[in-house]
């Protein structure tokens, strides 16, 4: 049997609120033994004990929202993340196509839009880079694709293919597209684009584990399992595969891919897929009772769903409200039928069109079906109207934060803001207000949309602005959250949401210890200095998974 761990010296939070100081956590078996005062502690002789320093402990991150097979394929394929400029990413494009010259297709992502005019790279920049193979790009936020000419002639995608109802093609002055694959058009190299094999899948799995948990996570929802789309590929096969081979050290809760023109009939096949995963995983190792829906797309493309027009250049109003990739009907009778067989409902909504219409589903589900404490939850939640900010607390409704995002930034700044209504600026990611009207909040990343790092992610929150920075706070300073309700959705708030909260997210009695330590002590530095925390070890149950080497 193994000895008892004991962690001292250091503040404890538990999952909410202020820090404990002079506390011990005792761990046995993998669970949290005991919380209590370091004077009451005992004989340790016979304990592992860890001497916390001053750092902190908290309980282990779970992301809300993440893709982390796609992410970890990426990082295997052309990754494009760390480019900083169009000439940064085309070089990458270039020296990965001259070191891996048997691949038939160039496949990655990672490109920023905010890196090309109107945000949508040409094709002609592949073609010189990749000698005229074909190459396929995914855009940083997945919501587009970028293709060289030889992929898009495999495609036969030509001047006279129209624009699919969910998406968009940028076109050159003849009609022939440009390169630029917007939402949905993406989807129209499916017939051609290589399939991720069942071996990539896994190894990108293995490798998203290698990158997230020195960052704390210990617990994540994938945001799309049981689809391949938009070139990331369909995860349940890796997670499988992981739980058979004892290597998933996380645990995961799956987001059903709900197909926009599937129709109800989807509701029992997720169900039975839920039933059959709970059966075979009874450790609670993979859970599959969540259903993910696109509501709309996002801001910096126009296809977020808003309540006022988008602008042109010239700052004209335009007809372009965003897309609506669900009828409003439809979706009140999908979210209807989900929450009454039990399944919780994870909803991407950008647009203050989409969270509205996502808000009314759900209130159409409450009217229907009572209170099934579903735990659904909208993710993303850009522009949110200030009539719409009470009904997250009354309809339960949590908010699924990218906190990350709630700043100015090139891509804000100059591919959203400027196209949309006056006063928009001051609705973006409005985390203050949600706040004070009681709602809920749990937290992701979306990675590998943008980094997967918690603490760069709750800096934000916090202070409303990148480390350094001297613009005034994105939204005004009351859109700041507090440290430690910005902790919380990172922890206890993204464990309700996952439904582990019975013994996730807190450091309490007969939880797992799921833990992670983290120096400097967050609450202890100045806000702006949040961002130079670091993660000095993770535990999951019980066990060290991570240590920073340098750690003292």
């Amino acid at each position: 049997m193994a000895s008892d761990i004991i962690f001292h010296g250091g503040p404890v939070f538990i999952g909410e609120g202020r820090p404990l100081d002079g506390r011990a956590v005792v761990v046995r078996d993998g669970r949290i033994a005991a919380v209590l005062p370091e004077s009451e502690l005992g004989d340790v002789s016979d304990a592992e004990v860890v001497d916390l320093g001053g750092a902190l402990l908290a309980p282990g991150f779970q992301d809300a929202h993440i893709h982390p097979v796609g992410g970890g394929i990426e990082l295997l394929q052309c990754n494009l993340t760390d480019a900083e400029s169009a000439e940064e990413t085309v070089a990458l494009v270039r020296a990965y196509a001259e070191a891996n010259p048997d691949e038939e297709w160039i496949l990655g992502g990672g490109w920023g839009m905010d890196h090309y005019p109107g945000g949508n790279p040409p094709r002609r920049l592949l073609d010189e880079a990749a000698g005229g193979r074909p190459v396929l790009l995914q855009s940083r936020d997945h919501h587009s694709t970028w293709a060289s000419t030889a992929a898009i002639e495999r495609a036969g995608i030509t001047a006279e293919t129209p624009d699919p109802d969910d998406g968009r093609i940028v076109r050159e002055a003849d009609g022939y597209p440009a390169g630029t694959f917007h939402e949905g058009a993406g989807d129209l190299f499916a017939s051609v684009r290589p399939a991720t094999s069942d071996d990539l899948a896994y190894r990108g799995l293995l490798r998203a584990q290698e990158e997230l948990i020195p960052l704390g996570i210990t617990g994540w929802q994938d945001a799309m399992v049981g689809a391949h789309v938009a070139g990331i590929a369909d995860p349940l096969g890796a997670y499988e595969r992981a739980i058979e081979e004892g290597t998933l050290q996380v645990h995961v809760v799956g987001a059903q891919w709900w197909v926009r023109d599937g129709g109800i009939d989807q509701v029992q096949r997720m169900i039975a897929r839920r039933d059959d995963a709970a059966r075979r995983h009874p450790g609670r190792r993979l859970d599959l009772g969540t259903t993910k829906i696109m509501v709309d797309g996002v801001a910096e493309n126009q296809t977020a769903a808003m309540l006022t027009p988008y602008r042109d250049d010239s700052g004209h109003d335009t007809c372009n409200h965003g897309l609506s990739f669900i009828d409003p009907d439809r979706l009140r009778g999908y979210v209807t039928a989900l929450d009454a067989a039990g399944q919780q409902v994870h909803m991407h909504a950008l647009g203050d069109r989409a969270v509205r219409e996502a808000l009314d589903a759900l209130q159409e589900a409450r009217d229907v079906n009572g209170d099934t404490d579903g735990r659904h939850h909208l993710a993303h939640i850009q522009v949110v109207a200030e009539g719409d900010v009470p009904r997250f607390a009354e309809l339960g409704a949590i908010a699924n934060v990218q906190a990350l995002w709630a700043t100015h930034e090139d891509q804000l700044d100059d591919l959203t803001l400027p196209y949309l209504q006056d006063g928009q600026v001051a609705r973006q990611y409005p985390f203050g207000d949600l706040d004070r009207a009681g709602a809920r909040f749990a937290a992701g990343s979306d990675w590998p949309v943008s980094t997967a790092d918690p603490i760069a992610a709750i800096h934000i929150a916090v202070n409303r602005s990148v480390p350094d920075s001297d613009r005034a706070p994105l939204g005004g300073a009351h859109q700041r959250l507090s440290l430690e309700t910005a902790l919380a959705a990172y922890t206890s708030g993204s464990a309700y949401v996952n439904r582990r909260d019975d013994d996730t997210g807190r450091i309490r009695e007969g939880y797992l210890a799921n833990l992670v330590v983290l120096d400097p002590n967050p609450f202890a530095v100045p806000a702006s200095e949040i961002h130079r925390t670091r993660v000095s070890s993770t535990w999951i149950e019980g066990r060290p998974v991570y240590t920073r080497k340098d750690t003292r």
